[in-house]
């Protein structure tokens, strides 16, 4: 029971030099029996060669990952900066959003993503959080997460010297959570930037950031896993980020808290195959599970922010699911992976090229495709106008089909537009969310099934009562208190009415076209 007390105290990095060590540490365990603990009387390289040890060559995996660390350490963490942000007290924070860049606790209550709060001062003061980035050019260009930026009124870059710099917002994308800032200077220790495509499941990697405002801090880890979608483990009724949204994460289990969002992931080759985003956890610290935006994907967005201030996203036009055994069966695949077109958008590069519903896609440019999230992340790191080599199979059959790729509609929001949100529609503040007038584009964003009646939820605010209550983006409240609301005004009328402790019973149709009634209780 105390061996049992004793493993579960060791902090995460003391493990796995364990398991990868655990000759290493037997020997030790042996070298201080052998010699009555007495480290004091007998120097180091004496007990090394204790009659019947192992040698200390065995030693050396250990001391070379412990010197790898370091060295990683010490090169990269210059350009990691700490990022703080303010924002006028009573400013819009669109948490859940038009961005969808925050949701709250959906679901099971895991976060994502997570800015960490500083401590509030006077209510009339500014309100501050803070994050991480890290340097990419040596003239000054930061790479952050959307989130940590979003409807920041300032912002102040803090670097690893110490020094505070004033920052402004190049652009951000809140579809990848990818945000680009800039400080002014010459001269910046800057990143290398790796590859995230050759990541492997079980390689070492390095989170570095600034969690729970301790300041720069290195955690280590494996990747345990890659092509994430964090809607699997947040909830179905919670809002997604949006049709073009891609979820393909490199999950890692190097400790990552709040605070750590916007920092580098970085392999053992001292280069960053990620940008760290998020935490699967039901207290909102670590618990294992931290997940990581692939670089090749956020290199792209980064370098469309700073070319042209918004992502210029390529489009395919094709809708996708994921293979199934019944898929493969029906389609005679050799595996059971590969992505299933579905349906066409209006104007859809594919079906020009000769794409039919039912064709199951196995290789983009000669690259297996093995899910959706990965299939996305292949076409997003092109550019419209590409042309790209999409592997087939039509009932058995393969073939090769080139598809020139459009761009999609823009998404991004550019920096002069970052303070601008979609109109939340009046009413909303009690509840903690914004509503606006049913139209076919919020039909076909939000992928709205059954009737187009009642108002349509754009927003809403992290940790609200209405995120509290399951209503997330793409939820239509359909009457409230049993009187059918049909414009943004008699919702608020209706809503406003309401004092604090009241119960409001919201009648509302999810985004399947399931209805509901949901009551909630204001807040005193």
């Amino acid at each position: 029971m105390k061996n049992d007390q004793e493993n579960t105290m060791l902090d995460p990095v003391r493990a796995k030099l364990r398991m990868v060590g655990v000759t290493a540490g037997a020997f030790a365990g042996g070298v201080l029996v052998a010699s009555g603990l007495d480290w004091t009387t007998r120097s180091h390289a004496a007990l090394l060669q204790t009659p019947g040890r192992p040698p200390a060559s065995e030693v050396r995996p250990v001391q070379e990952l412990s010197q790898a660390f370091i060295t990683i350490a010490e090169s990269v963490t210059p350009a990691v900066v700490s990022i703080e942000t303010e924002r006028a007290e009573g400013s819009s924070r669109r948490r859940g959003g038009e961005d969808g860049d925050e949701e709250g606790e959906r679901g099971q209550g895991m976060p994502f993503p997570f800015p960490f709060p500083m401590p509030d001062g006077h209510p009339e003061m500014p309100q501050q959080a803070s994050g991480s980035g890290f340097l990419i050019t040596a003239d000054g260009y930061v790479v952050t997460n959307n989130h940590v930026v979003a409807d920041a009124d300032q912002i102040t870059v803090v670097l690893a010297d110490n020094r505070h710099l004033r920052a402004r917002l190049v652009g951000r994308d809140p579809l990848t959570d990818i945000a680009v800032i800039k400080v002014e200077g010459t001269g910046f220790p800057a990143v290398r930037i790796g590859r995230s495509e050759g990541v492997r499941i079980g390689e070492w990697v390095l989170a570095i950031g600034n969690p729970l405002d301790l300041g720069t801090t290195v955690t280590s880890g494996i990747v345990s896993a890659q092509g994430r979608s964090l809607n699997n483990l947040i909830g179905q009724n919670a809002g997604t980020n949006g049709r073009w949204a891609i979820e393909d994460f490199i999950q890692t289990d190097a400790p990552i808290n709040p605070g750590n969002s916007g920092g580098p992931l970085v392999n053992l080759r001292g280069e960053v195959v990620g940008v760290n985003s998020a935490i699967a956890s039901p207290t909102g610290f670590y618990s294992g599970y931290g997940f990581a935006v692939p670089i090749d994907l956020a290199r792209k967005v980064a370098d469309d922010l700073i070319r042209y201030g918004r992502v210029r996203r390529p489009a395919v036009g094709i809708q996708v699911s994921n293979v199934t055994p019944e898929d493969a069966e029906v389609f005679r695949l050799e595996r059971i992976e590969g992505v299933v077109i579905q349906d066409f958008p209006d104007d859809s590069p594919a079906r020009e090229a000769g794409l039919r519903q039912g064709d199951v896609i196995v290789a983009v440019d000669g690259t297996r495709v093995q899910r959706v999230g990965q299939f996305q992340r292949l076409i997003a790191t092109r550019r419209p106008g590409e042309s790209v080599a999409l592997d087939v199979i039509r009932y058995g059959d393969r073939r090769r089909v080139e598809v020139k790729l459009s761009e999609a509609p823009a998404t991004a929001l550019e920096a002069p537009a970052a303070q601008a949100p979609r109109a939340a529609g009046a009413g909303g503040s009690k509840l903690g969310l914004g509503v606006q007038p049913v139209s076919p584009e919020l039909v076909r964003e939000f992928n709205l099934a059954g009737p187009a009646e009642g108002l349509v939820v754009t927003n809403v605010e992290r940790m609200s009562v209405a995120a509290r209550n399951g209503v997330g983006e793409g939820t239509r409240i359909v009457a409230v208190d049993g009187q059918a609301v049909r414009d943004v005004e008699g919702f608020r009328r209706l809503v406003e009415r309401k004092g604090p402790g009241q119960v409001i019973s919201l009648r509302v149709r999810f985004r399947t076209g399931e209805g509901s009634i949901v009551n909630i209780r204001l807040p005193d």
